[in-house]
């Protein structure tokens, strides 16, 4: 029996697909711990014992501003310890322990479970200049956020060096750690589940106010956790004059909270970025049609899946930042993809191949190659198919991702006599 723990502030995070197959198997005995809101907010299996922990408390107002991520992530590390300790006082040892780092989780669980092997997934290493820091000349960064940038990456630092082994989604997410920790990292994707996303030809999406979208109509779709800069709202939001212009007949469909998961508040006055927005295309030259564009907000998984089966086009704008879940979901169920030129898409997308790509802030273009291909949506068929193939060669969750994963849920123990072995 391997003893495995899960550890994630937001359970069950990255780490959903891989828990449920854990269930699966009578070999593996799972626990996980987690912010209790997460532990109550999503039930993970009957077969998954989770242990919630307290948010903890805050930085002190007093502590350096560079100081104050690092001591939320010690503060919710030292909470993890605490329930490691627990956990080891009733007898449960984990053989391997499976933790996202970045907010301090991981800190010492080695501390705890000496013995245990520690994968940590590394999701993004930070960087003052040359990824999304900078990236966007309409929110600059001052030298002072440069020089707290480095401060931050000291959380993911220390958990790598004190992890047997991490797993980055993809190259370009291992390519932005440094050499020095790169050869711990492997590359492999939390997976994609391509038999539940697929081609739908018969797919409906019922809108709220009872309208109901089909394949037959053309539908624009874009989607983010939370609709914001980082994953190119405002480029895409700037778009929409000259999309619905151009097509009467299209519908845009836009999924998506109005929180901030990345970057700065919305500007002052406004409670999101939808908001501010709206009413700056409100206040300029050109009209929108909003009847036709539906924000749905955050919607159940299977609205989510029926709106990318009806899609004609979907657009995934990002900073160059940590690829989204959604693009390659888009892909799966076989709808093309219109995706930024930016490096973590170009790592999926081929231009013409398995999905197209436009520059991030050309909103002109962004909307004149939008309409193009809609309007030649039964010519392009065969791109989307390809981007379906791409995703179940290279991201499926069964057939690519967990070959690697069941490989690094080897104990220690275990994977040093196979090693004296070969």
């Amino acid at each position: 029996m391997t003893r495995v723990l899960f550890i994630h502030q937001n359970l069950p995070g990255q780490f959903r697909r891989l828990m449920r197959y854990l269930q699966t198997r009578p070999d593996f005995d799972v626990v996980a711990i987690g912010e209790e809101t997460a532990v109550r907010r999503e039930p993970l299996g009957p077969k998954v014992r989770t242990i919630g922990y307290a948010r903890p408390d805050g930085p002190g107002e007093k502590t350096h501003h560079y100081l104050r991520h690092f001591e939320g992530c010690v503060r919710r590390g030292q909470a993890v310890a605490r329930a490691c300790v627990a956990l080891k006082q009733e007898g449960f040892a984990p053989d391997v322990v499976v933790c996202h780092p970045g907010w301090g989780e991981a800190l010492f669980v080695k501390d705890v479970f000496p013995q245990a092997r520690l994968v940590v997934f590394c999701e993004f290493w930070w960087a003052a200049s040359g990824l999304d820091v900078g990236f966007d000349p309409e929110y600059p960064v001052s030298f002072d956020d440069r020089l707290r940038i480095r401060i931050k990456n000291s959380v993911l630092m220390q958990s790598l060096l004190a992890a047997d082994d991490g797993v980055a989604p993809t190259a370009w997410q291992r390519g932005v750690h440094p050499p020095e920790l790169r050869g711990k990292i492997r590359e492999v994707h939390e997976g994609i589940d391509t038999q539940q996303l697929s081609p739908d030809p018969q797919a409906r999406l019922e809108l709220p106010g009872g309208a109901v979208l089909a394949r037959a109509q053309p539908v624009l779709t874009f989607v983010a956790r939370n609709l914001e800069p980082y994953r190119g709202f405002h480029v895409f939001m700037r778009s929409l004059p000259r999309l619905l212009a151009g097509n009467p007949e299209l519908q845009v469909v836009v999924i998506g909270g109005d929180g901030v998961s990345y970057g700065r508040r919305p500007p002052p006055g406004h409670a999101s970025y939808r908001d501010a927005l709206k009413a700056e295309l409100d206040g300029g030259a050109e009209t929108v049609d909003w009847s036709r564009v539906h924000f749905l907000g955050k919607v159940p998984y299977a609205t989510y899946r029926s709106a990318l089966q009806v899609s004609s086009l979907h657009v995934y704008l990002t900073y160059p930042f940590v690829l989204s879940w959604s693009m390659l979901e888009a892909m799966a169920v076989g709808v093309p993809v219109l995706g930024s030129d930016t490096a973590p898409v170009r790592e999926v997308i081929r231009d013409g191949e398995n999905g197209f790509l436009t520059p991030f802030f050309d909103t002109a273009l962004l909307a004149d190659r939008a309409l193009d291909l809609i309007a030649r949506r039964h010519e392009i068929a065969h791109v989307g198919l390809a981007g379906r193939e791409t995703v179940r060669t290279r991201y499926d969750f069964e057939t690519v991702g967990l070959p690697v994963y069941l490989d690094l849920l080897t104990p220690l123990d275990e994977r040093a006599d196979t090693e004296e072995v070969a």
